[in-house]
């Protein structure tokens, strides 16, 4: 599928209001300039939740939720960033647009459908089996499952023989050919084809849109292998998917938690029990997108493993997996069941709210990972702490900068008594010295440094203000944090005049900086209480954004000059400042 023309998505967040799309869903009140509302996202009583009108933005005071119109689609309708566009544009009654050829796009699409129709066929004819079947029926009752449930979840059965599916479907080479390349019949030679799946219970996995994308077959007898799984096909990749995550965001509005099983028949079990928010890898360790498609819709996973040997290596490859996508606000934590148990035996003993109970006690990444590094060495010996800091330090380097990546390295630095700047690989005691031709200017010192955050916030709630004030275009390489991010905002508002606040943040959805601007464009700057100061606030903020870059870059080449490393364009730099000084000085 091609992507989406950024013209589009700037054009179809430009028509959104935000207050009319959250309140077919959150009823808003007005209160003063803004609406309020129970947040929808976390229990409260009082409203905490606020969206602006003017910003086209929502943040909750309580639990620091905040986005735009395509971001409260996201985590409210549990959506990707795609299917969020789609979901709005057909409220539009727009059709989304692909950046590849009518053609293209139109092949692209008349190669996948008919596989997704042959699966789904196959699922509707596992489940009349099902219900034909007193073996498969016996078999789920003693499992203790429900028809309820087995509906819900789509279960099958897939008889024993070896031409079901081949004498059931049509007779068609189109036909023949979907079924082999969604790997539901294998063909052995030229002239012998056979059914993958024969006597077991079938779990269709479903796709974010829940369309049927695959399946896993659980043997009812005595065999191997006890699960079958459909092989990689053009429309599955098992290590991205996950087994009952479309489920679990329709059975749970609010999808808070996910708890990862192992087992298929694991996550069925604990739906049965009112666990409904349980997914399964798909036979593998849970790999790293399976983690970031996850947290892109809960802030807390639980990984469910048994308590043996087998189970806690699991879960180490979990922890690594993890660990490249834990930011601030997430949580992972680890359950072990006792030995010779798993989550489809445990609940059926001992009830959901003892079930809970446990996941309550589950254990912090942080402490499933120095809890497994120190049993394996001596913390009271020297070679015992520089083994451990040897060993965490590859694990540390894998979180992404944050408040609990700091905290990691200093839970490490007191198990070893090494300061955390030698662990992250810096010196002790860091400090710059300046000499006096580097130390600042009075000038420098006057201006305030939240000047870069008021400019660029200033041009993310209003754009119209870019064509007040040029901002240089020596900003786009400056090594000076902020800089180059306001000349790109400038630069884009310049390029494409008629974006609006919501379609100029949304450009940024998928870098670094998101998070930071989402934080600064619910920013209040003062001086712009009066509209009709708006423009005189913002041309004196860009003016001393431009003198705390010309004194920061004054700086640095004072400092080389000194040294002896300014090179001849520098030098003629240098010089101009210098005499923009002294003019300004006699004025």
């Amino acid at each position: 599928m091609g992507r989406i023309p950024q013209a589009f998505i700037d054009d179809l967040v430009s028509r959104v209001d935000i207050v009319e799309l959250i309140n077919a869903r959150v009823p808003l009140k007005k209160k003063g300039h803004e609406y309020t509302a129970c947040c929808p996202f976390h229990n409260e009583k009082t409203p905490s939740f606020t969206v602006s009108e003017t910003k086209q933005f929502y943040h909750c005071f309580g639990c620091g939720a905040h986005g735009t119109a395509i971001g409260f689609l996201m985590e409210y309708e549990h959506l990707d960033f795609v299917d969020a566009i789609e979901t709005l544009a057909a409220e539009y009654n727009l059709e989304v647009p692909r950046e590849e050829s009518s053609t293209d796009y139109k092949r692209a699409r008349d190669e996948k459908q008919p596989l997704y129709d042959v699966l789904e066929q196959a699922s509707q004819l596992y489940q009349q089996q099902l219900r034909e079947s007193d073996k498969a029926i016996n078999y789920l009752k003693q499992r203790e499952l429900s028809g309820e449930i087995a509906k819900r979840y789509g279960l099958g059965y897939a008889p024993d023989g070896w031409r079901f599916l081949l004498e059931k479907m049509p007779d068609k080479p189109n036909i023949i050919n979907s079924l082999k390349v969604t790997g539901m019949v294998v063909q052995k030679s030229a002239d012998k084809q056979y059914d993958r799946f024969r006597d077991r219970i079938m779990f269709p996995i479903l796709d974010r849109r829940g369309r049927t994308i695959a399946f896993g077959g659980r043997i009812i007898d005595e065999g191997e292998p006890k699960y079958l799984n459909s092989p990689e096909t053009p429309i599955f990749h098992k290590g991205y998917e996950l087994y009952g995550f479309y489920e679990a965001r329709q059975a749970v509005r609010n999808l808070q938690r996910i708890i990862v099983v192992e087992g298929y028949m694991d996550v069925v079990a604990l739906a049965q029990h009112g666990i409904e928010y349980a997914v399964a890898s798909l036979g593998t360790a849970t790999t790293q997108d399976q983690i970031q498609k996850l947290f892109r819709s809960v802030s807390e996973v639980i990984f469910c493993y048994d308590g043996d040997r087998a189970g806690h290596k699991a879960a180490w490859r979990a922890l690594e997996n993890t660990l490249p996508v834990m930011r601030d606000g997430l949580e992972a934590r680890f359950l072990f069941l006792p030995d010779g148990e798993d989550p489809d035996t445990m609940v059926r003993k001992e009830g959901r709210e003892a079930f809970e109970a446990r996941m309550q006690k589950a254990t912090p990444l942080s402490e499933f990972l120095f809890d497994t590094l120190l049993a394996d060495v001596d913390i009271d010996s020297m070679d015992g702490k520089a083994k451990l800091a040897k060993n965490a330090k590859p694990l540390l380097a894998k979180i992404p900068e944050s408040v609990f990546k700091d905290l990691m390295y200093k839970r490490l630095s007191e198990l070893v008594g090494i300061n955390e700047n030698k662990l992250k690989g810096g010196e002790e005691n860091i400090q710059e010295t300046r000499t006096p031709a580097k130390q600042k200017s009075q000038r420098s010192r006057e201006i305030k440094q939240s000047a870069i955050r008021d400019a660029i916030t200033l041009l993310l709630q209003h754009p119209e203000l870019a064509g007040k004030a040029q901002i240089p275009e020596a900003f786009r390489d400056a090594s000076m944090q902020g800089f180059p991010l306001l000349y790109r905002i400038y630069e884009t508002i310049i390029n494409h005049s008629d974006l609006t606040s919501s379609a100029l943040i949304e450009r940024w959805r998928d870098s670094n900086e998101f998070e930071i601007l989402q934080k600064l464009i619910q920013r209040d700057v003062q001086g712009t209480e009066d509209k009709s100061g708006l423009e005189s606030v913002y041309n004196d903020t860009i003016q001393r954004v431009i003198e705390k870059y010309n004194n920061d870059r004054y700086e640095l080449l004072e400092a080389k000059l000194v040294d002896k490393t300014i090179t001849p364009e520098e030098r003629k730099e240098y010089e101009d400042l210098l005499s923009q000084f002294s003019t300004s000085k006699t004025k």
